[in-house]
């Protein structure tokens, strides 16, 4: 017998009580605004989304709750739903199209690798998510609907990240890592084997623990509303947030929202400073801007009425706050934020050179030569596109039917000349007569963000005259100009031996402001290597995005003196660049040469500029005001 007809109990998981605290009081209280899982492969994260479902009361039509799981292909219209137009105008009849919010609504909504879905369709989920309607808002037609579930979003960063601005709308964010004791990672194959084996029996095996979850989970949901918070707590909450540095309010609604939570999966009518300890670490995990969030000791109790003569258990009371301090500092540490942070640079030797970073300047403002007819997705404010979705700027109609977008003035001008002759034909109420081959659909523009690749040589050669300042000054302006125009950047530095991705593909400038502050300068000039690394880092762009075009800027003084094999590191250097080139023709290469100015020259970096096919930039040129021009051409591609 399989485990084909049975789900994995929720009460069977072992280990990851981060993970499942955060689901359960997700459940208990969906507008805390669902959960993101970030953690490598195998880590139970599907696992534990698909098993909450089973714990939630049943259906509106009296059967399982709906478990939805959202396709990485899914369309618009698919997830958020839409009106049938075309029935519209054929029939007279205005009929909403359900999407898969709808079908979600009461159950769980799960998006497996989150981070490569399209943002706008994450932008649209988050809001129905957050306020538990979904508005449909199509030609003039408006449809509204219950859109109450509980949010699940998986990704491992090791495919990228999610955006800072729609991480930061996911209520609670946990790490999870495989278990590190091998007693435990012995227990969890023994479980796996006997659910594999017969997943019925198992399933009844956890029955009662089951059952159990399911009545401490509807009655949490039942008290929720009871729940209040003392005052003293809601300044707990404030404290914690503004030690944090977070951003905005919405951590302080989403702890208060969770703590909340807390209590009532604990029976408690009123939140302790317990609850907010206890959920404060997985709402500010993607939102502080420190690796372990820094927790103030909870106030203390409000002192006794003087009509109230103290008591004992008081004393006790006061204990437990003193317990409380030990549990922030000691028993049980905050999940780290690993994810966050950018992976630092090589270790630099003591000879190495750290620079700090130039003083950043205004960048000018971007204009725009040209659409790219390529249809994309996506969102940013850079280069204008044509729209794969139906978002965007109505240009023009077509009659290619693809994405059921109807331009219903087109249409009806299609069908305009032949009114009189289908009235005769076919007599009917409707004041137009609508034939298939009338119906047009729009072609949309919009704006979309591009990628920005660095490709730095950190070589001792960079620490001459201050260059690695100025390099550090002109990529930070870029960062701060691609977070306006919602670009993402990456930066490949190769140093010593070898190439490292120091900044996988973000768009959070505060990372790499981080990075750049601390990134040395000294050793040998791997260049071929760096070249390997940023045609990696390109491959998995485009997998990410096939239709993604990437600009890439090759800071080096072409010395290469650090091979991949035994002949000249320069000559392979050239090899290297030229397969790069080839590989990647969607992307536009820019050297910028960092040789010091003199006499004599080698000129060695237009010679890879050449090999590459890259635009050249000559020392003179490093201006920062020349580099963010340049970067600026790259929009109308």
């Amino acid at each position: 017998m399989t485990s084909a007809c049975a789900d994995y109990p929720f009460a069977a998981i072992l280990g990851q009580e981060q993970m499942v605290l955060a689901l359960l009081l997700t459940a208990v209280n969906p507008a805390i605004g669902g959960v993101v899982v970030r953690g490598q492969k195998g880590t139970a994260k599907s696992t534990a989304a698909r098993a909450l479902g089973a714990l939630l009361p049943p259906g509106e039509d009296g059967g399982k709750a709906p478990f939805v799981t959202l396709p990485l292909g899914a369309t618009e219209d698919m997830v958020i739903g839409s009106l049938d137009l075309e029935a519209a105008i054929a029939n007279g009849e205005v009929r909403f199209q359900p999407g898969l919010l709808a079908r979600a609504h009461g159950g769980v909504l799960y998006i497996d690798e989150v981070n490569l879905l399209d943002d706008h369709l994450v932008d649209g989920i988050l809001g129905a998510a957050e306020s538990g309607v979904n508005r449909v808002e199509r030609e003039g037609q408006s449809r509204a609907h219950a859109a109450r579930f509980v949010l699940v979003g998986t990704m491992n960063p090791e495919e990228g990240e999610l955006r800072p601005q729609f991480l930061d709308r996911f209520g609670l964010a946990v790490a999870v890592e495989g278990a590190a004791d091998p007693e435990t990672r012995v227990a969890l194959m023994r479980l796996r084997e006997e659910f594999d084996r017969d997943g019925h029996a198992f399933a009844q095996r956890f029955a009662a623990q089951q059952q159990v979850l399911r009545q401490r989970l509807a009655q949490a949901r039942r008290q929720l509303p009871e729940v209040s918070v003392p005052r003293r707590l809601l300044a707990f909450i404030a404290e914690i947030c503004q030690r944090n540095h977070v951003a905005g309010h919405r951590a302080d609604i989403v702890i208060e929202r969770a703590a909340r939570a807390h209590a009532a999966w604990n029976g408690r009518a009123e939140v302790t400073a317990d609850d907010i300890l206890a959920v404060a670490p997985m709402a500010l995990l993607h939102r502080m801007r420190d690796a372990n969030p820094d927790m103030p000791p909870p106030p203390p109790p409000p002192p006794p009425s003087d009509e109230d003569e103290p008591e004992e258990d008081e004393e006790d009371g006061q204990g437990d706050h003193k317990g409380q301090d030990d549990h922030t500092g000691q028993d049980e540490p905050p999940p780290p934020a690993e994810d966050e942070s950018p992976q630092p640079p090589p270790a630099s030797p003591p000879e190495d050179e750290v620079q700090a970073v130039g003083a950043p300047f205004p960048v000018r403002r971007l204009q725009n030569e040209g659409t790219d007819r390529m249809l994309r997705t996506g969102s940013g404010r850079r280069s204008s596109t044509r729209s794969a979705t139906r978002q965007g700027r109505y240009v023009k109609s077509t009659p290619r039917r693809a994405r059921d977008d109807l331009a219903l003035d087109a249409t009806i001008r299609a069908a305009a000349p032949h009114q009189r002759q289908r009235r005769q034909e076919s007599p009917s109420p409707l004041a137009i007569h609508i034939r298939p081959g009338d119906i047009r659909e729009k072609v949309r523009e919009r704006r979309v963000g591009n990628l920005l690749l660095f490709a730095v040589d950190g070589s001792g050669s960079m620490g001459a005259q201050k260059r690695m300042s100025e390099t550090k000054a002109a990529i930070m302006s870029l960062l701060m100009d691609a977070y306006q125009k919602r670009d993402r950047v990456a930066m490949v530095v190769f140093r010593g031996q070898s190439a490292q991705v120091v900044l996988p593909p973000t768009g959070s400038v505060e990372r790499a402001a981080r990075l750049l502050a601390d990134l040395p300068v000294g050793g040998r000039t791997p260049l071929s290597s760096g070249l390997e690394e940023t045609s990696k880092l390109l491959d998995q762009a485009r997998r990410r995005d096939p239709h993604v075009l990437p600009l890439v800027l090759v800071l080096t003084d072409g010395r290469a003196n650090a091979g991949l094999g035994d002949g000249p590191p320069h000559e392979e250097a050239l090899r290297v660049a030229a397969a790069l080139g080839q590989r990647h023709p969607q992307a536009r290469f820019v050297v910028v040469d960092t040789e010091a100015p003199g006499m004599i020259r080698l000129e060695l970096a237009r010679k890879l500029a050449l090999a590459l096919g890259a635009d050249y930039l000559g020392t003179g040129d490093l201006r920062a005001e020349d580099l963010i021009s340049l970067a600026k051409e790259h929009q109308s591609w």
